[in-house]
């Protein structure tokens, strides 16, 4: 199958596994990925029992679809489960759709990253996982109800909408390109410059460039001050003033 062969090509590549029932849908997402991540493998399956295909590649994200399925639903835990068991760190982003808030508070609260609904416009739906990518989460749902000023639910969950209105600003003022994002997630794992560009295939010139601007839109003066701002920023946390 595909899936094995990308592996084979580019198996030092940032992976990211599309696990989605509809071929159709899966397909898409692919090709919009490709062209936006480009020098990525990217892992098309169709349910979690062919995970193990996917071992022993770099994964950096996987997205699963959610199917319909509600967040406590016996199906949607055990796929969950089935993740964990072989990427216990790697991100989880759900592809859903629907916009339903409780849904995504329900994904929030079990440590899901990302909720990605089919009526989000390409361009934001992209900035959302670069965002993922550099560490932060995304909840557009949230926030709309947020917006809309409901307040029958619990302090808790007010707290957590404020603390995602912060990582939407965080959005909005970082917007990363694709190779920014790449370089951002092997420095946020501690990469010198020069593994950095084995690994993306770049010149260590070009992933300086990269870093400057990185820099730049973080307003950040080092590598170090990099990864404090973006670990602040993806808690919620207000920044400390540049210096």
């Amino acid at each position: 199958m595909s899936d094995s062969a990308g592996i084979k090509r580019r198996r030092n590549a940032p992976t990211v596994i599309i696990i989605e029932h509809s071929t159709l849908a899966r397909t898409t997402v692919v090709k919009l990925l490709e062209r936006e991540l480009a020098g990525w493998n990217f892992i098309d399956l169709s349910s979690t029992e062919s995970l193990d295909r996917a071992l022993g590649a770099e994964v950096r994200l996987i997205a699963l679809d959610l199917a319909g399925r509600d967040v406590e639903s016996a199906s949607l835990r055990d796929d969950l489960a089935a993740i964990a068991a072989r990427f216990p760190e790697v991100p989880i982003t759900l592809l859903s759709g629907t916009d339903d808030a409780i849904i995504a508070r329900q994904a929030l609260k079990i440590g899901i990253r990302g909720f990605f609904s089919t009526s989000l416009p390409i361009d934001i739906a992209l900035a959302g996982l670069r965002l993922v990518l550099a560490g932060g989460t995304f909840f557009p749902q949230l926030l709309g109800a947020a917006a809309n000023g409901s307040n029958e639910h619990s302090p808790a969950r007010n707290e957590a909408e404020k603390s995602l209105d912060d990582r939407t600003q965080y959005l909005a003022l970082a917007d990363f390109t694709p190779r920014e994002a790449d370089v951002l997630a092997e420095l946020q794992s501690g990469c010198s410059n020069k593994v950095i560009a084995g690994k993306l295939n770049l010149s260590g010139h070009t992933v300086k460039m990269h870093l400057q601007h990185i820099m730049r839109k973080l307003q950040a003066q080092n590598r170090t001050e990099v990864v404090a701002r973006l670990i602040q920023r993806a808690a919620g946390g207000p920044d400390a003033s540049p210096s």
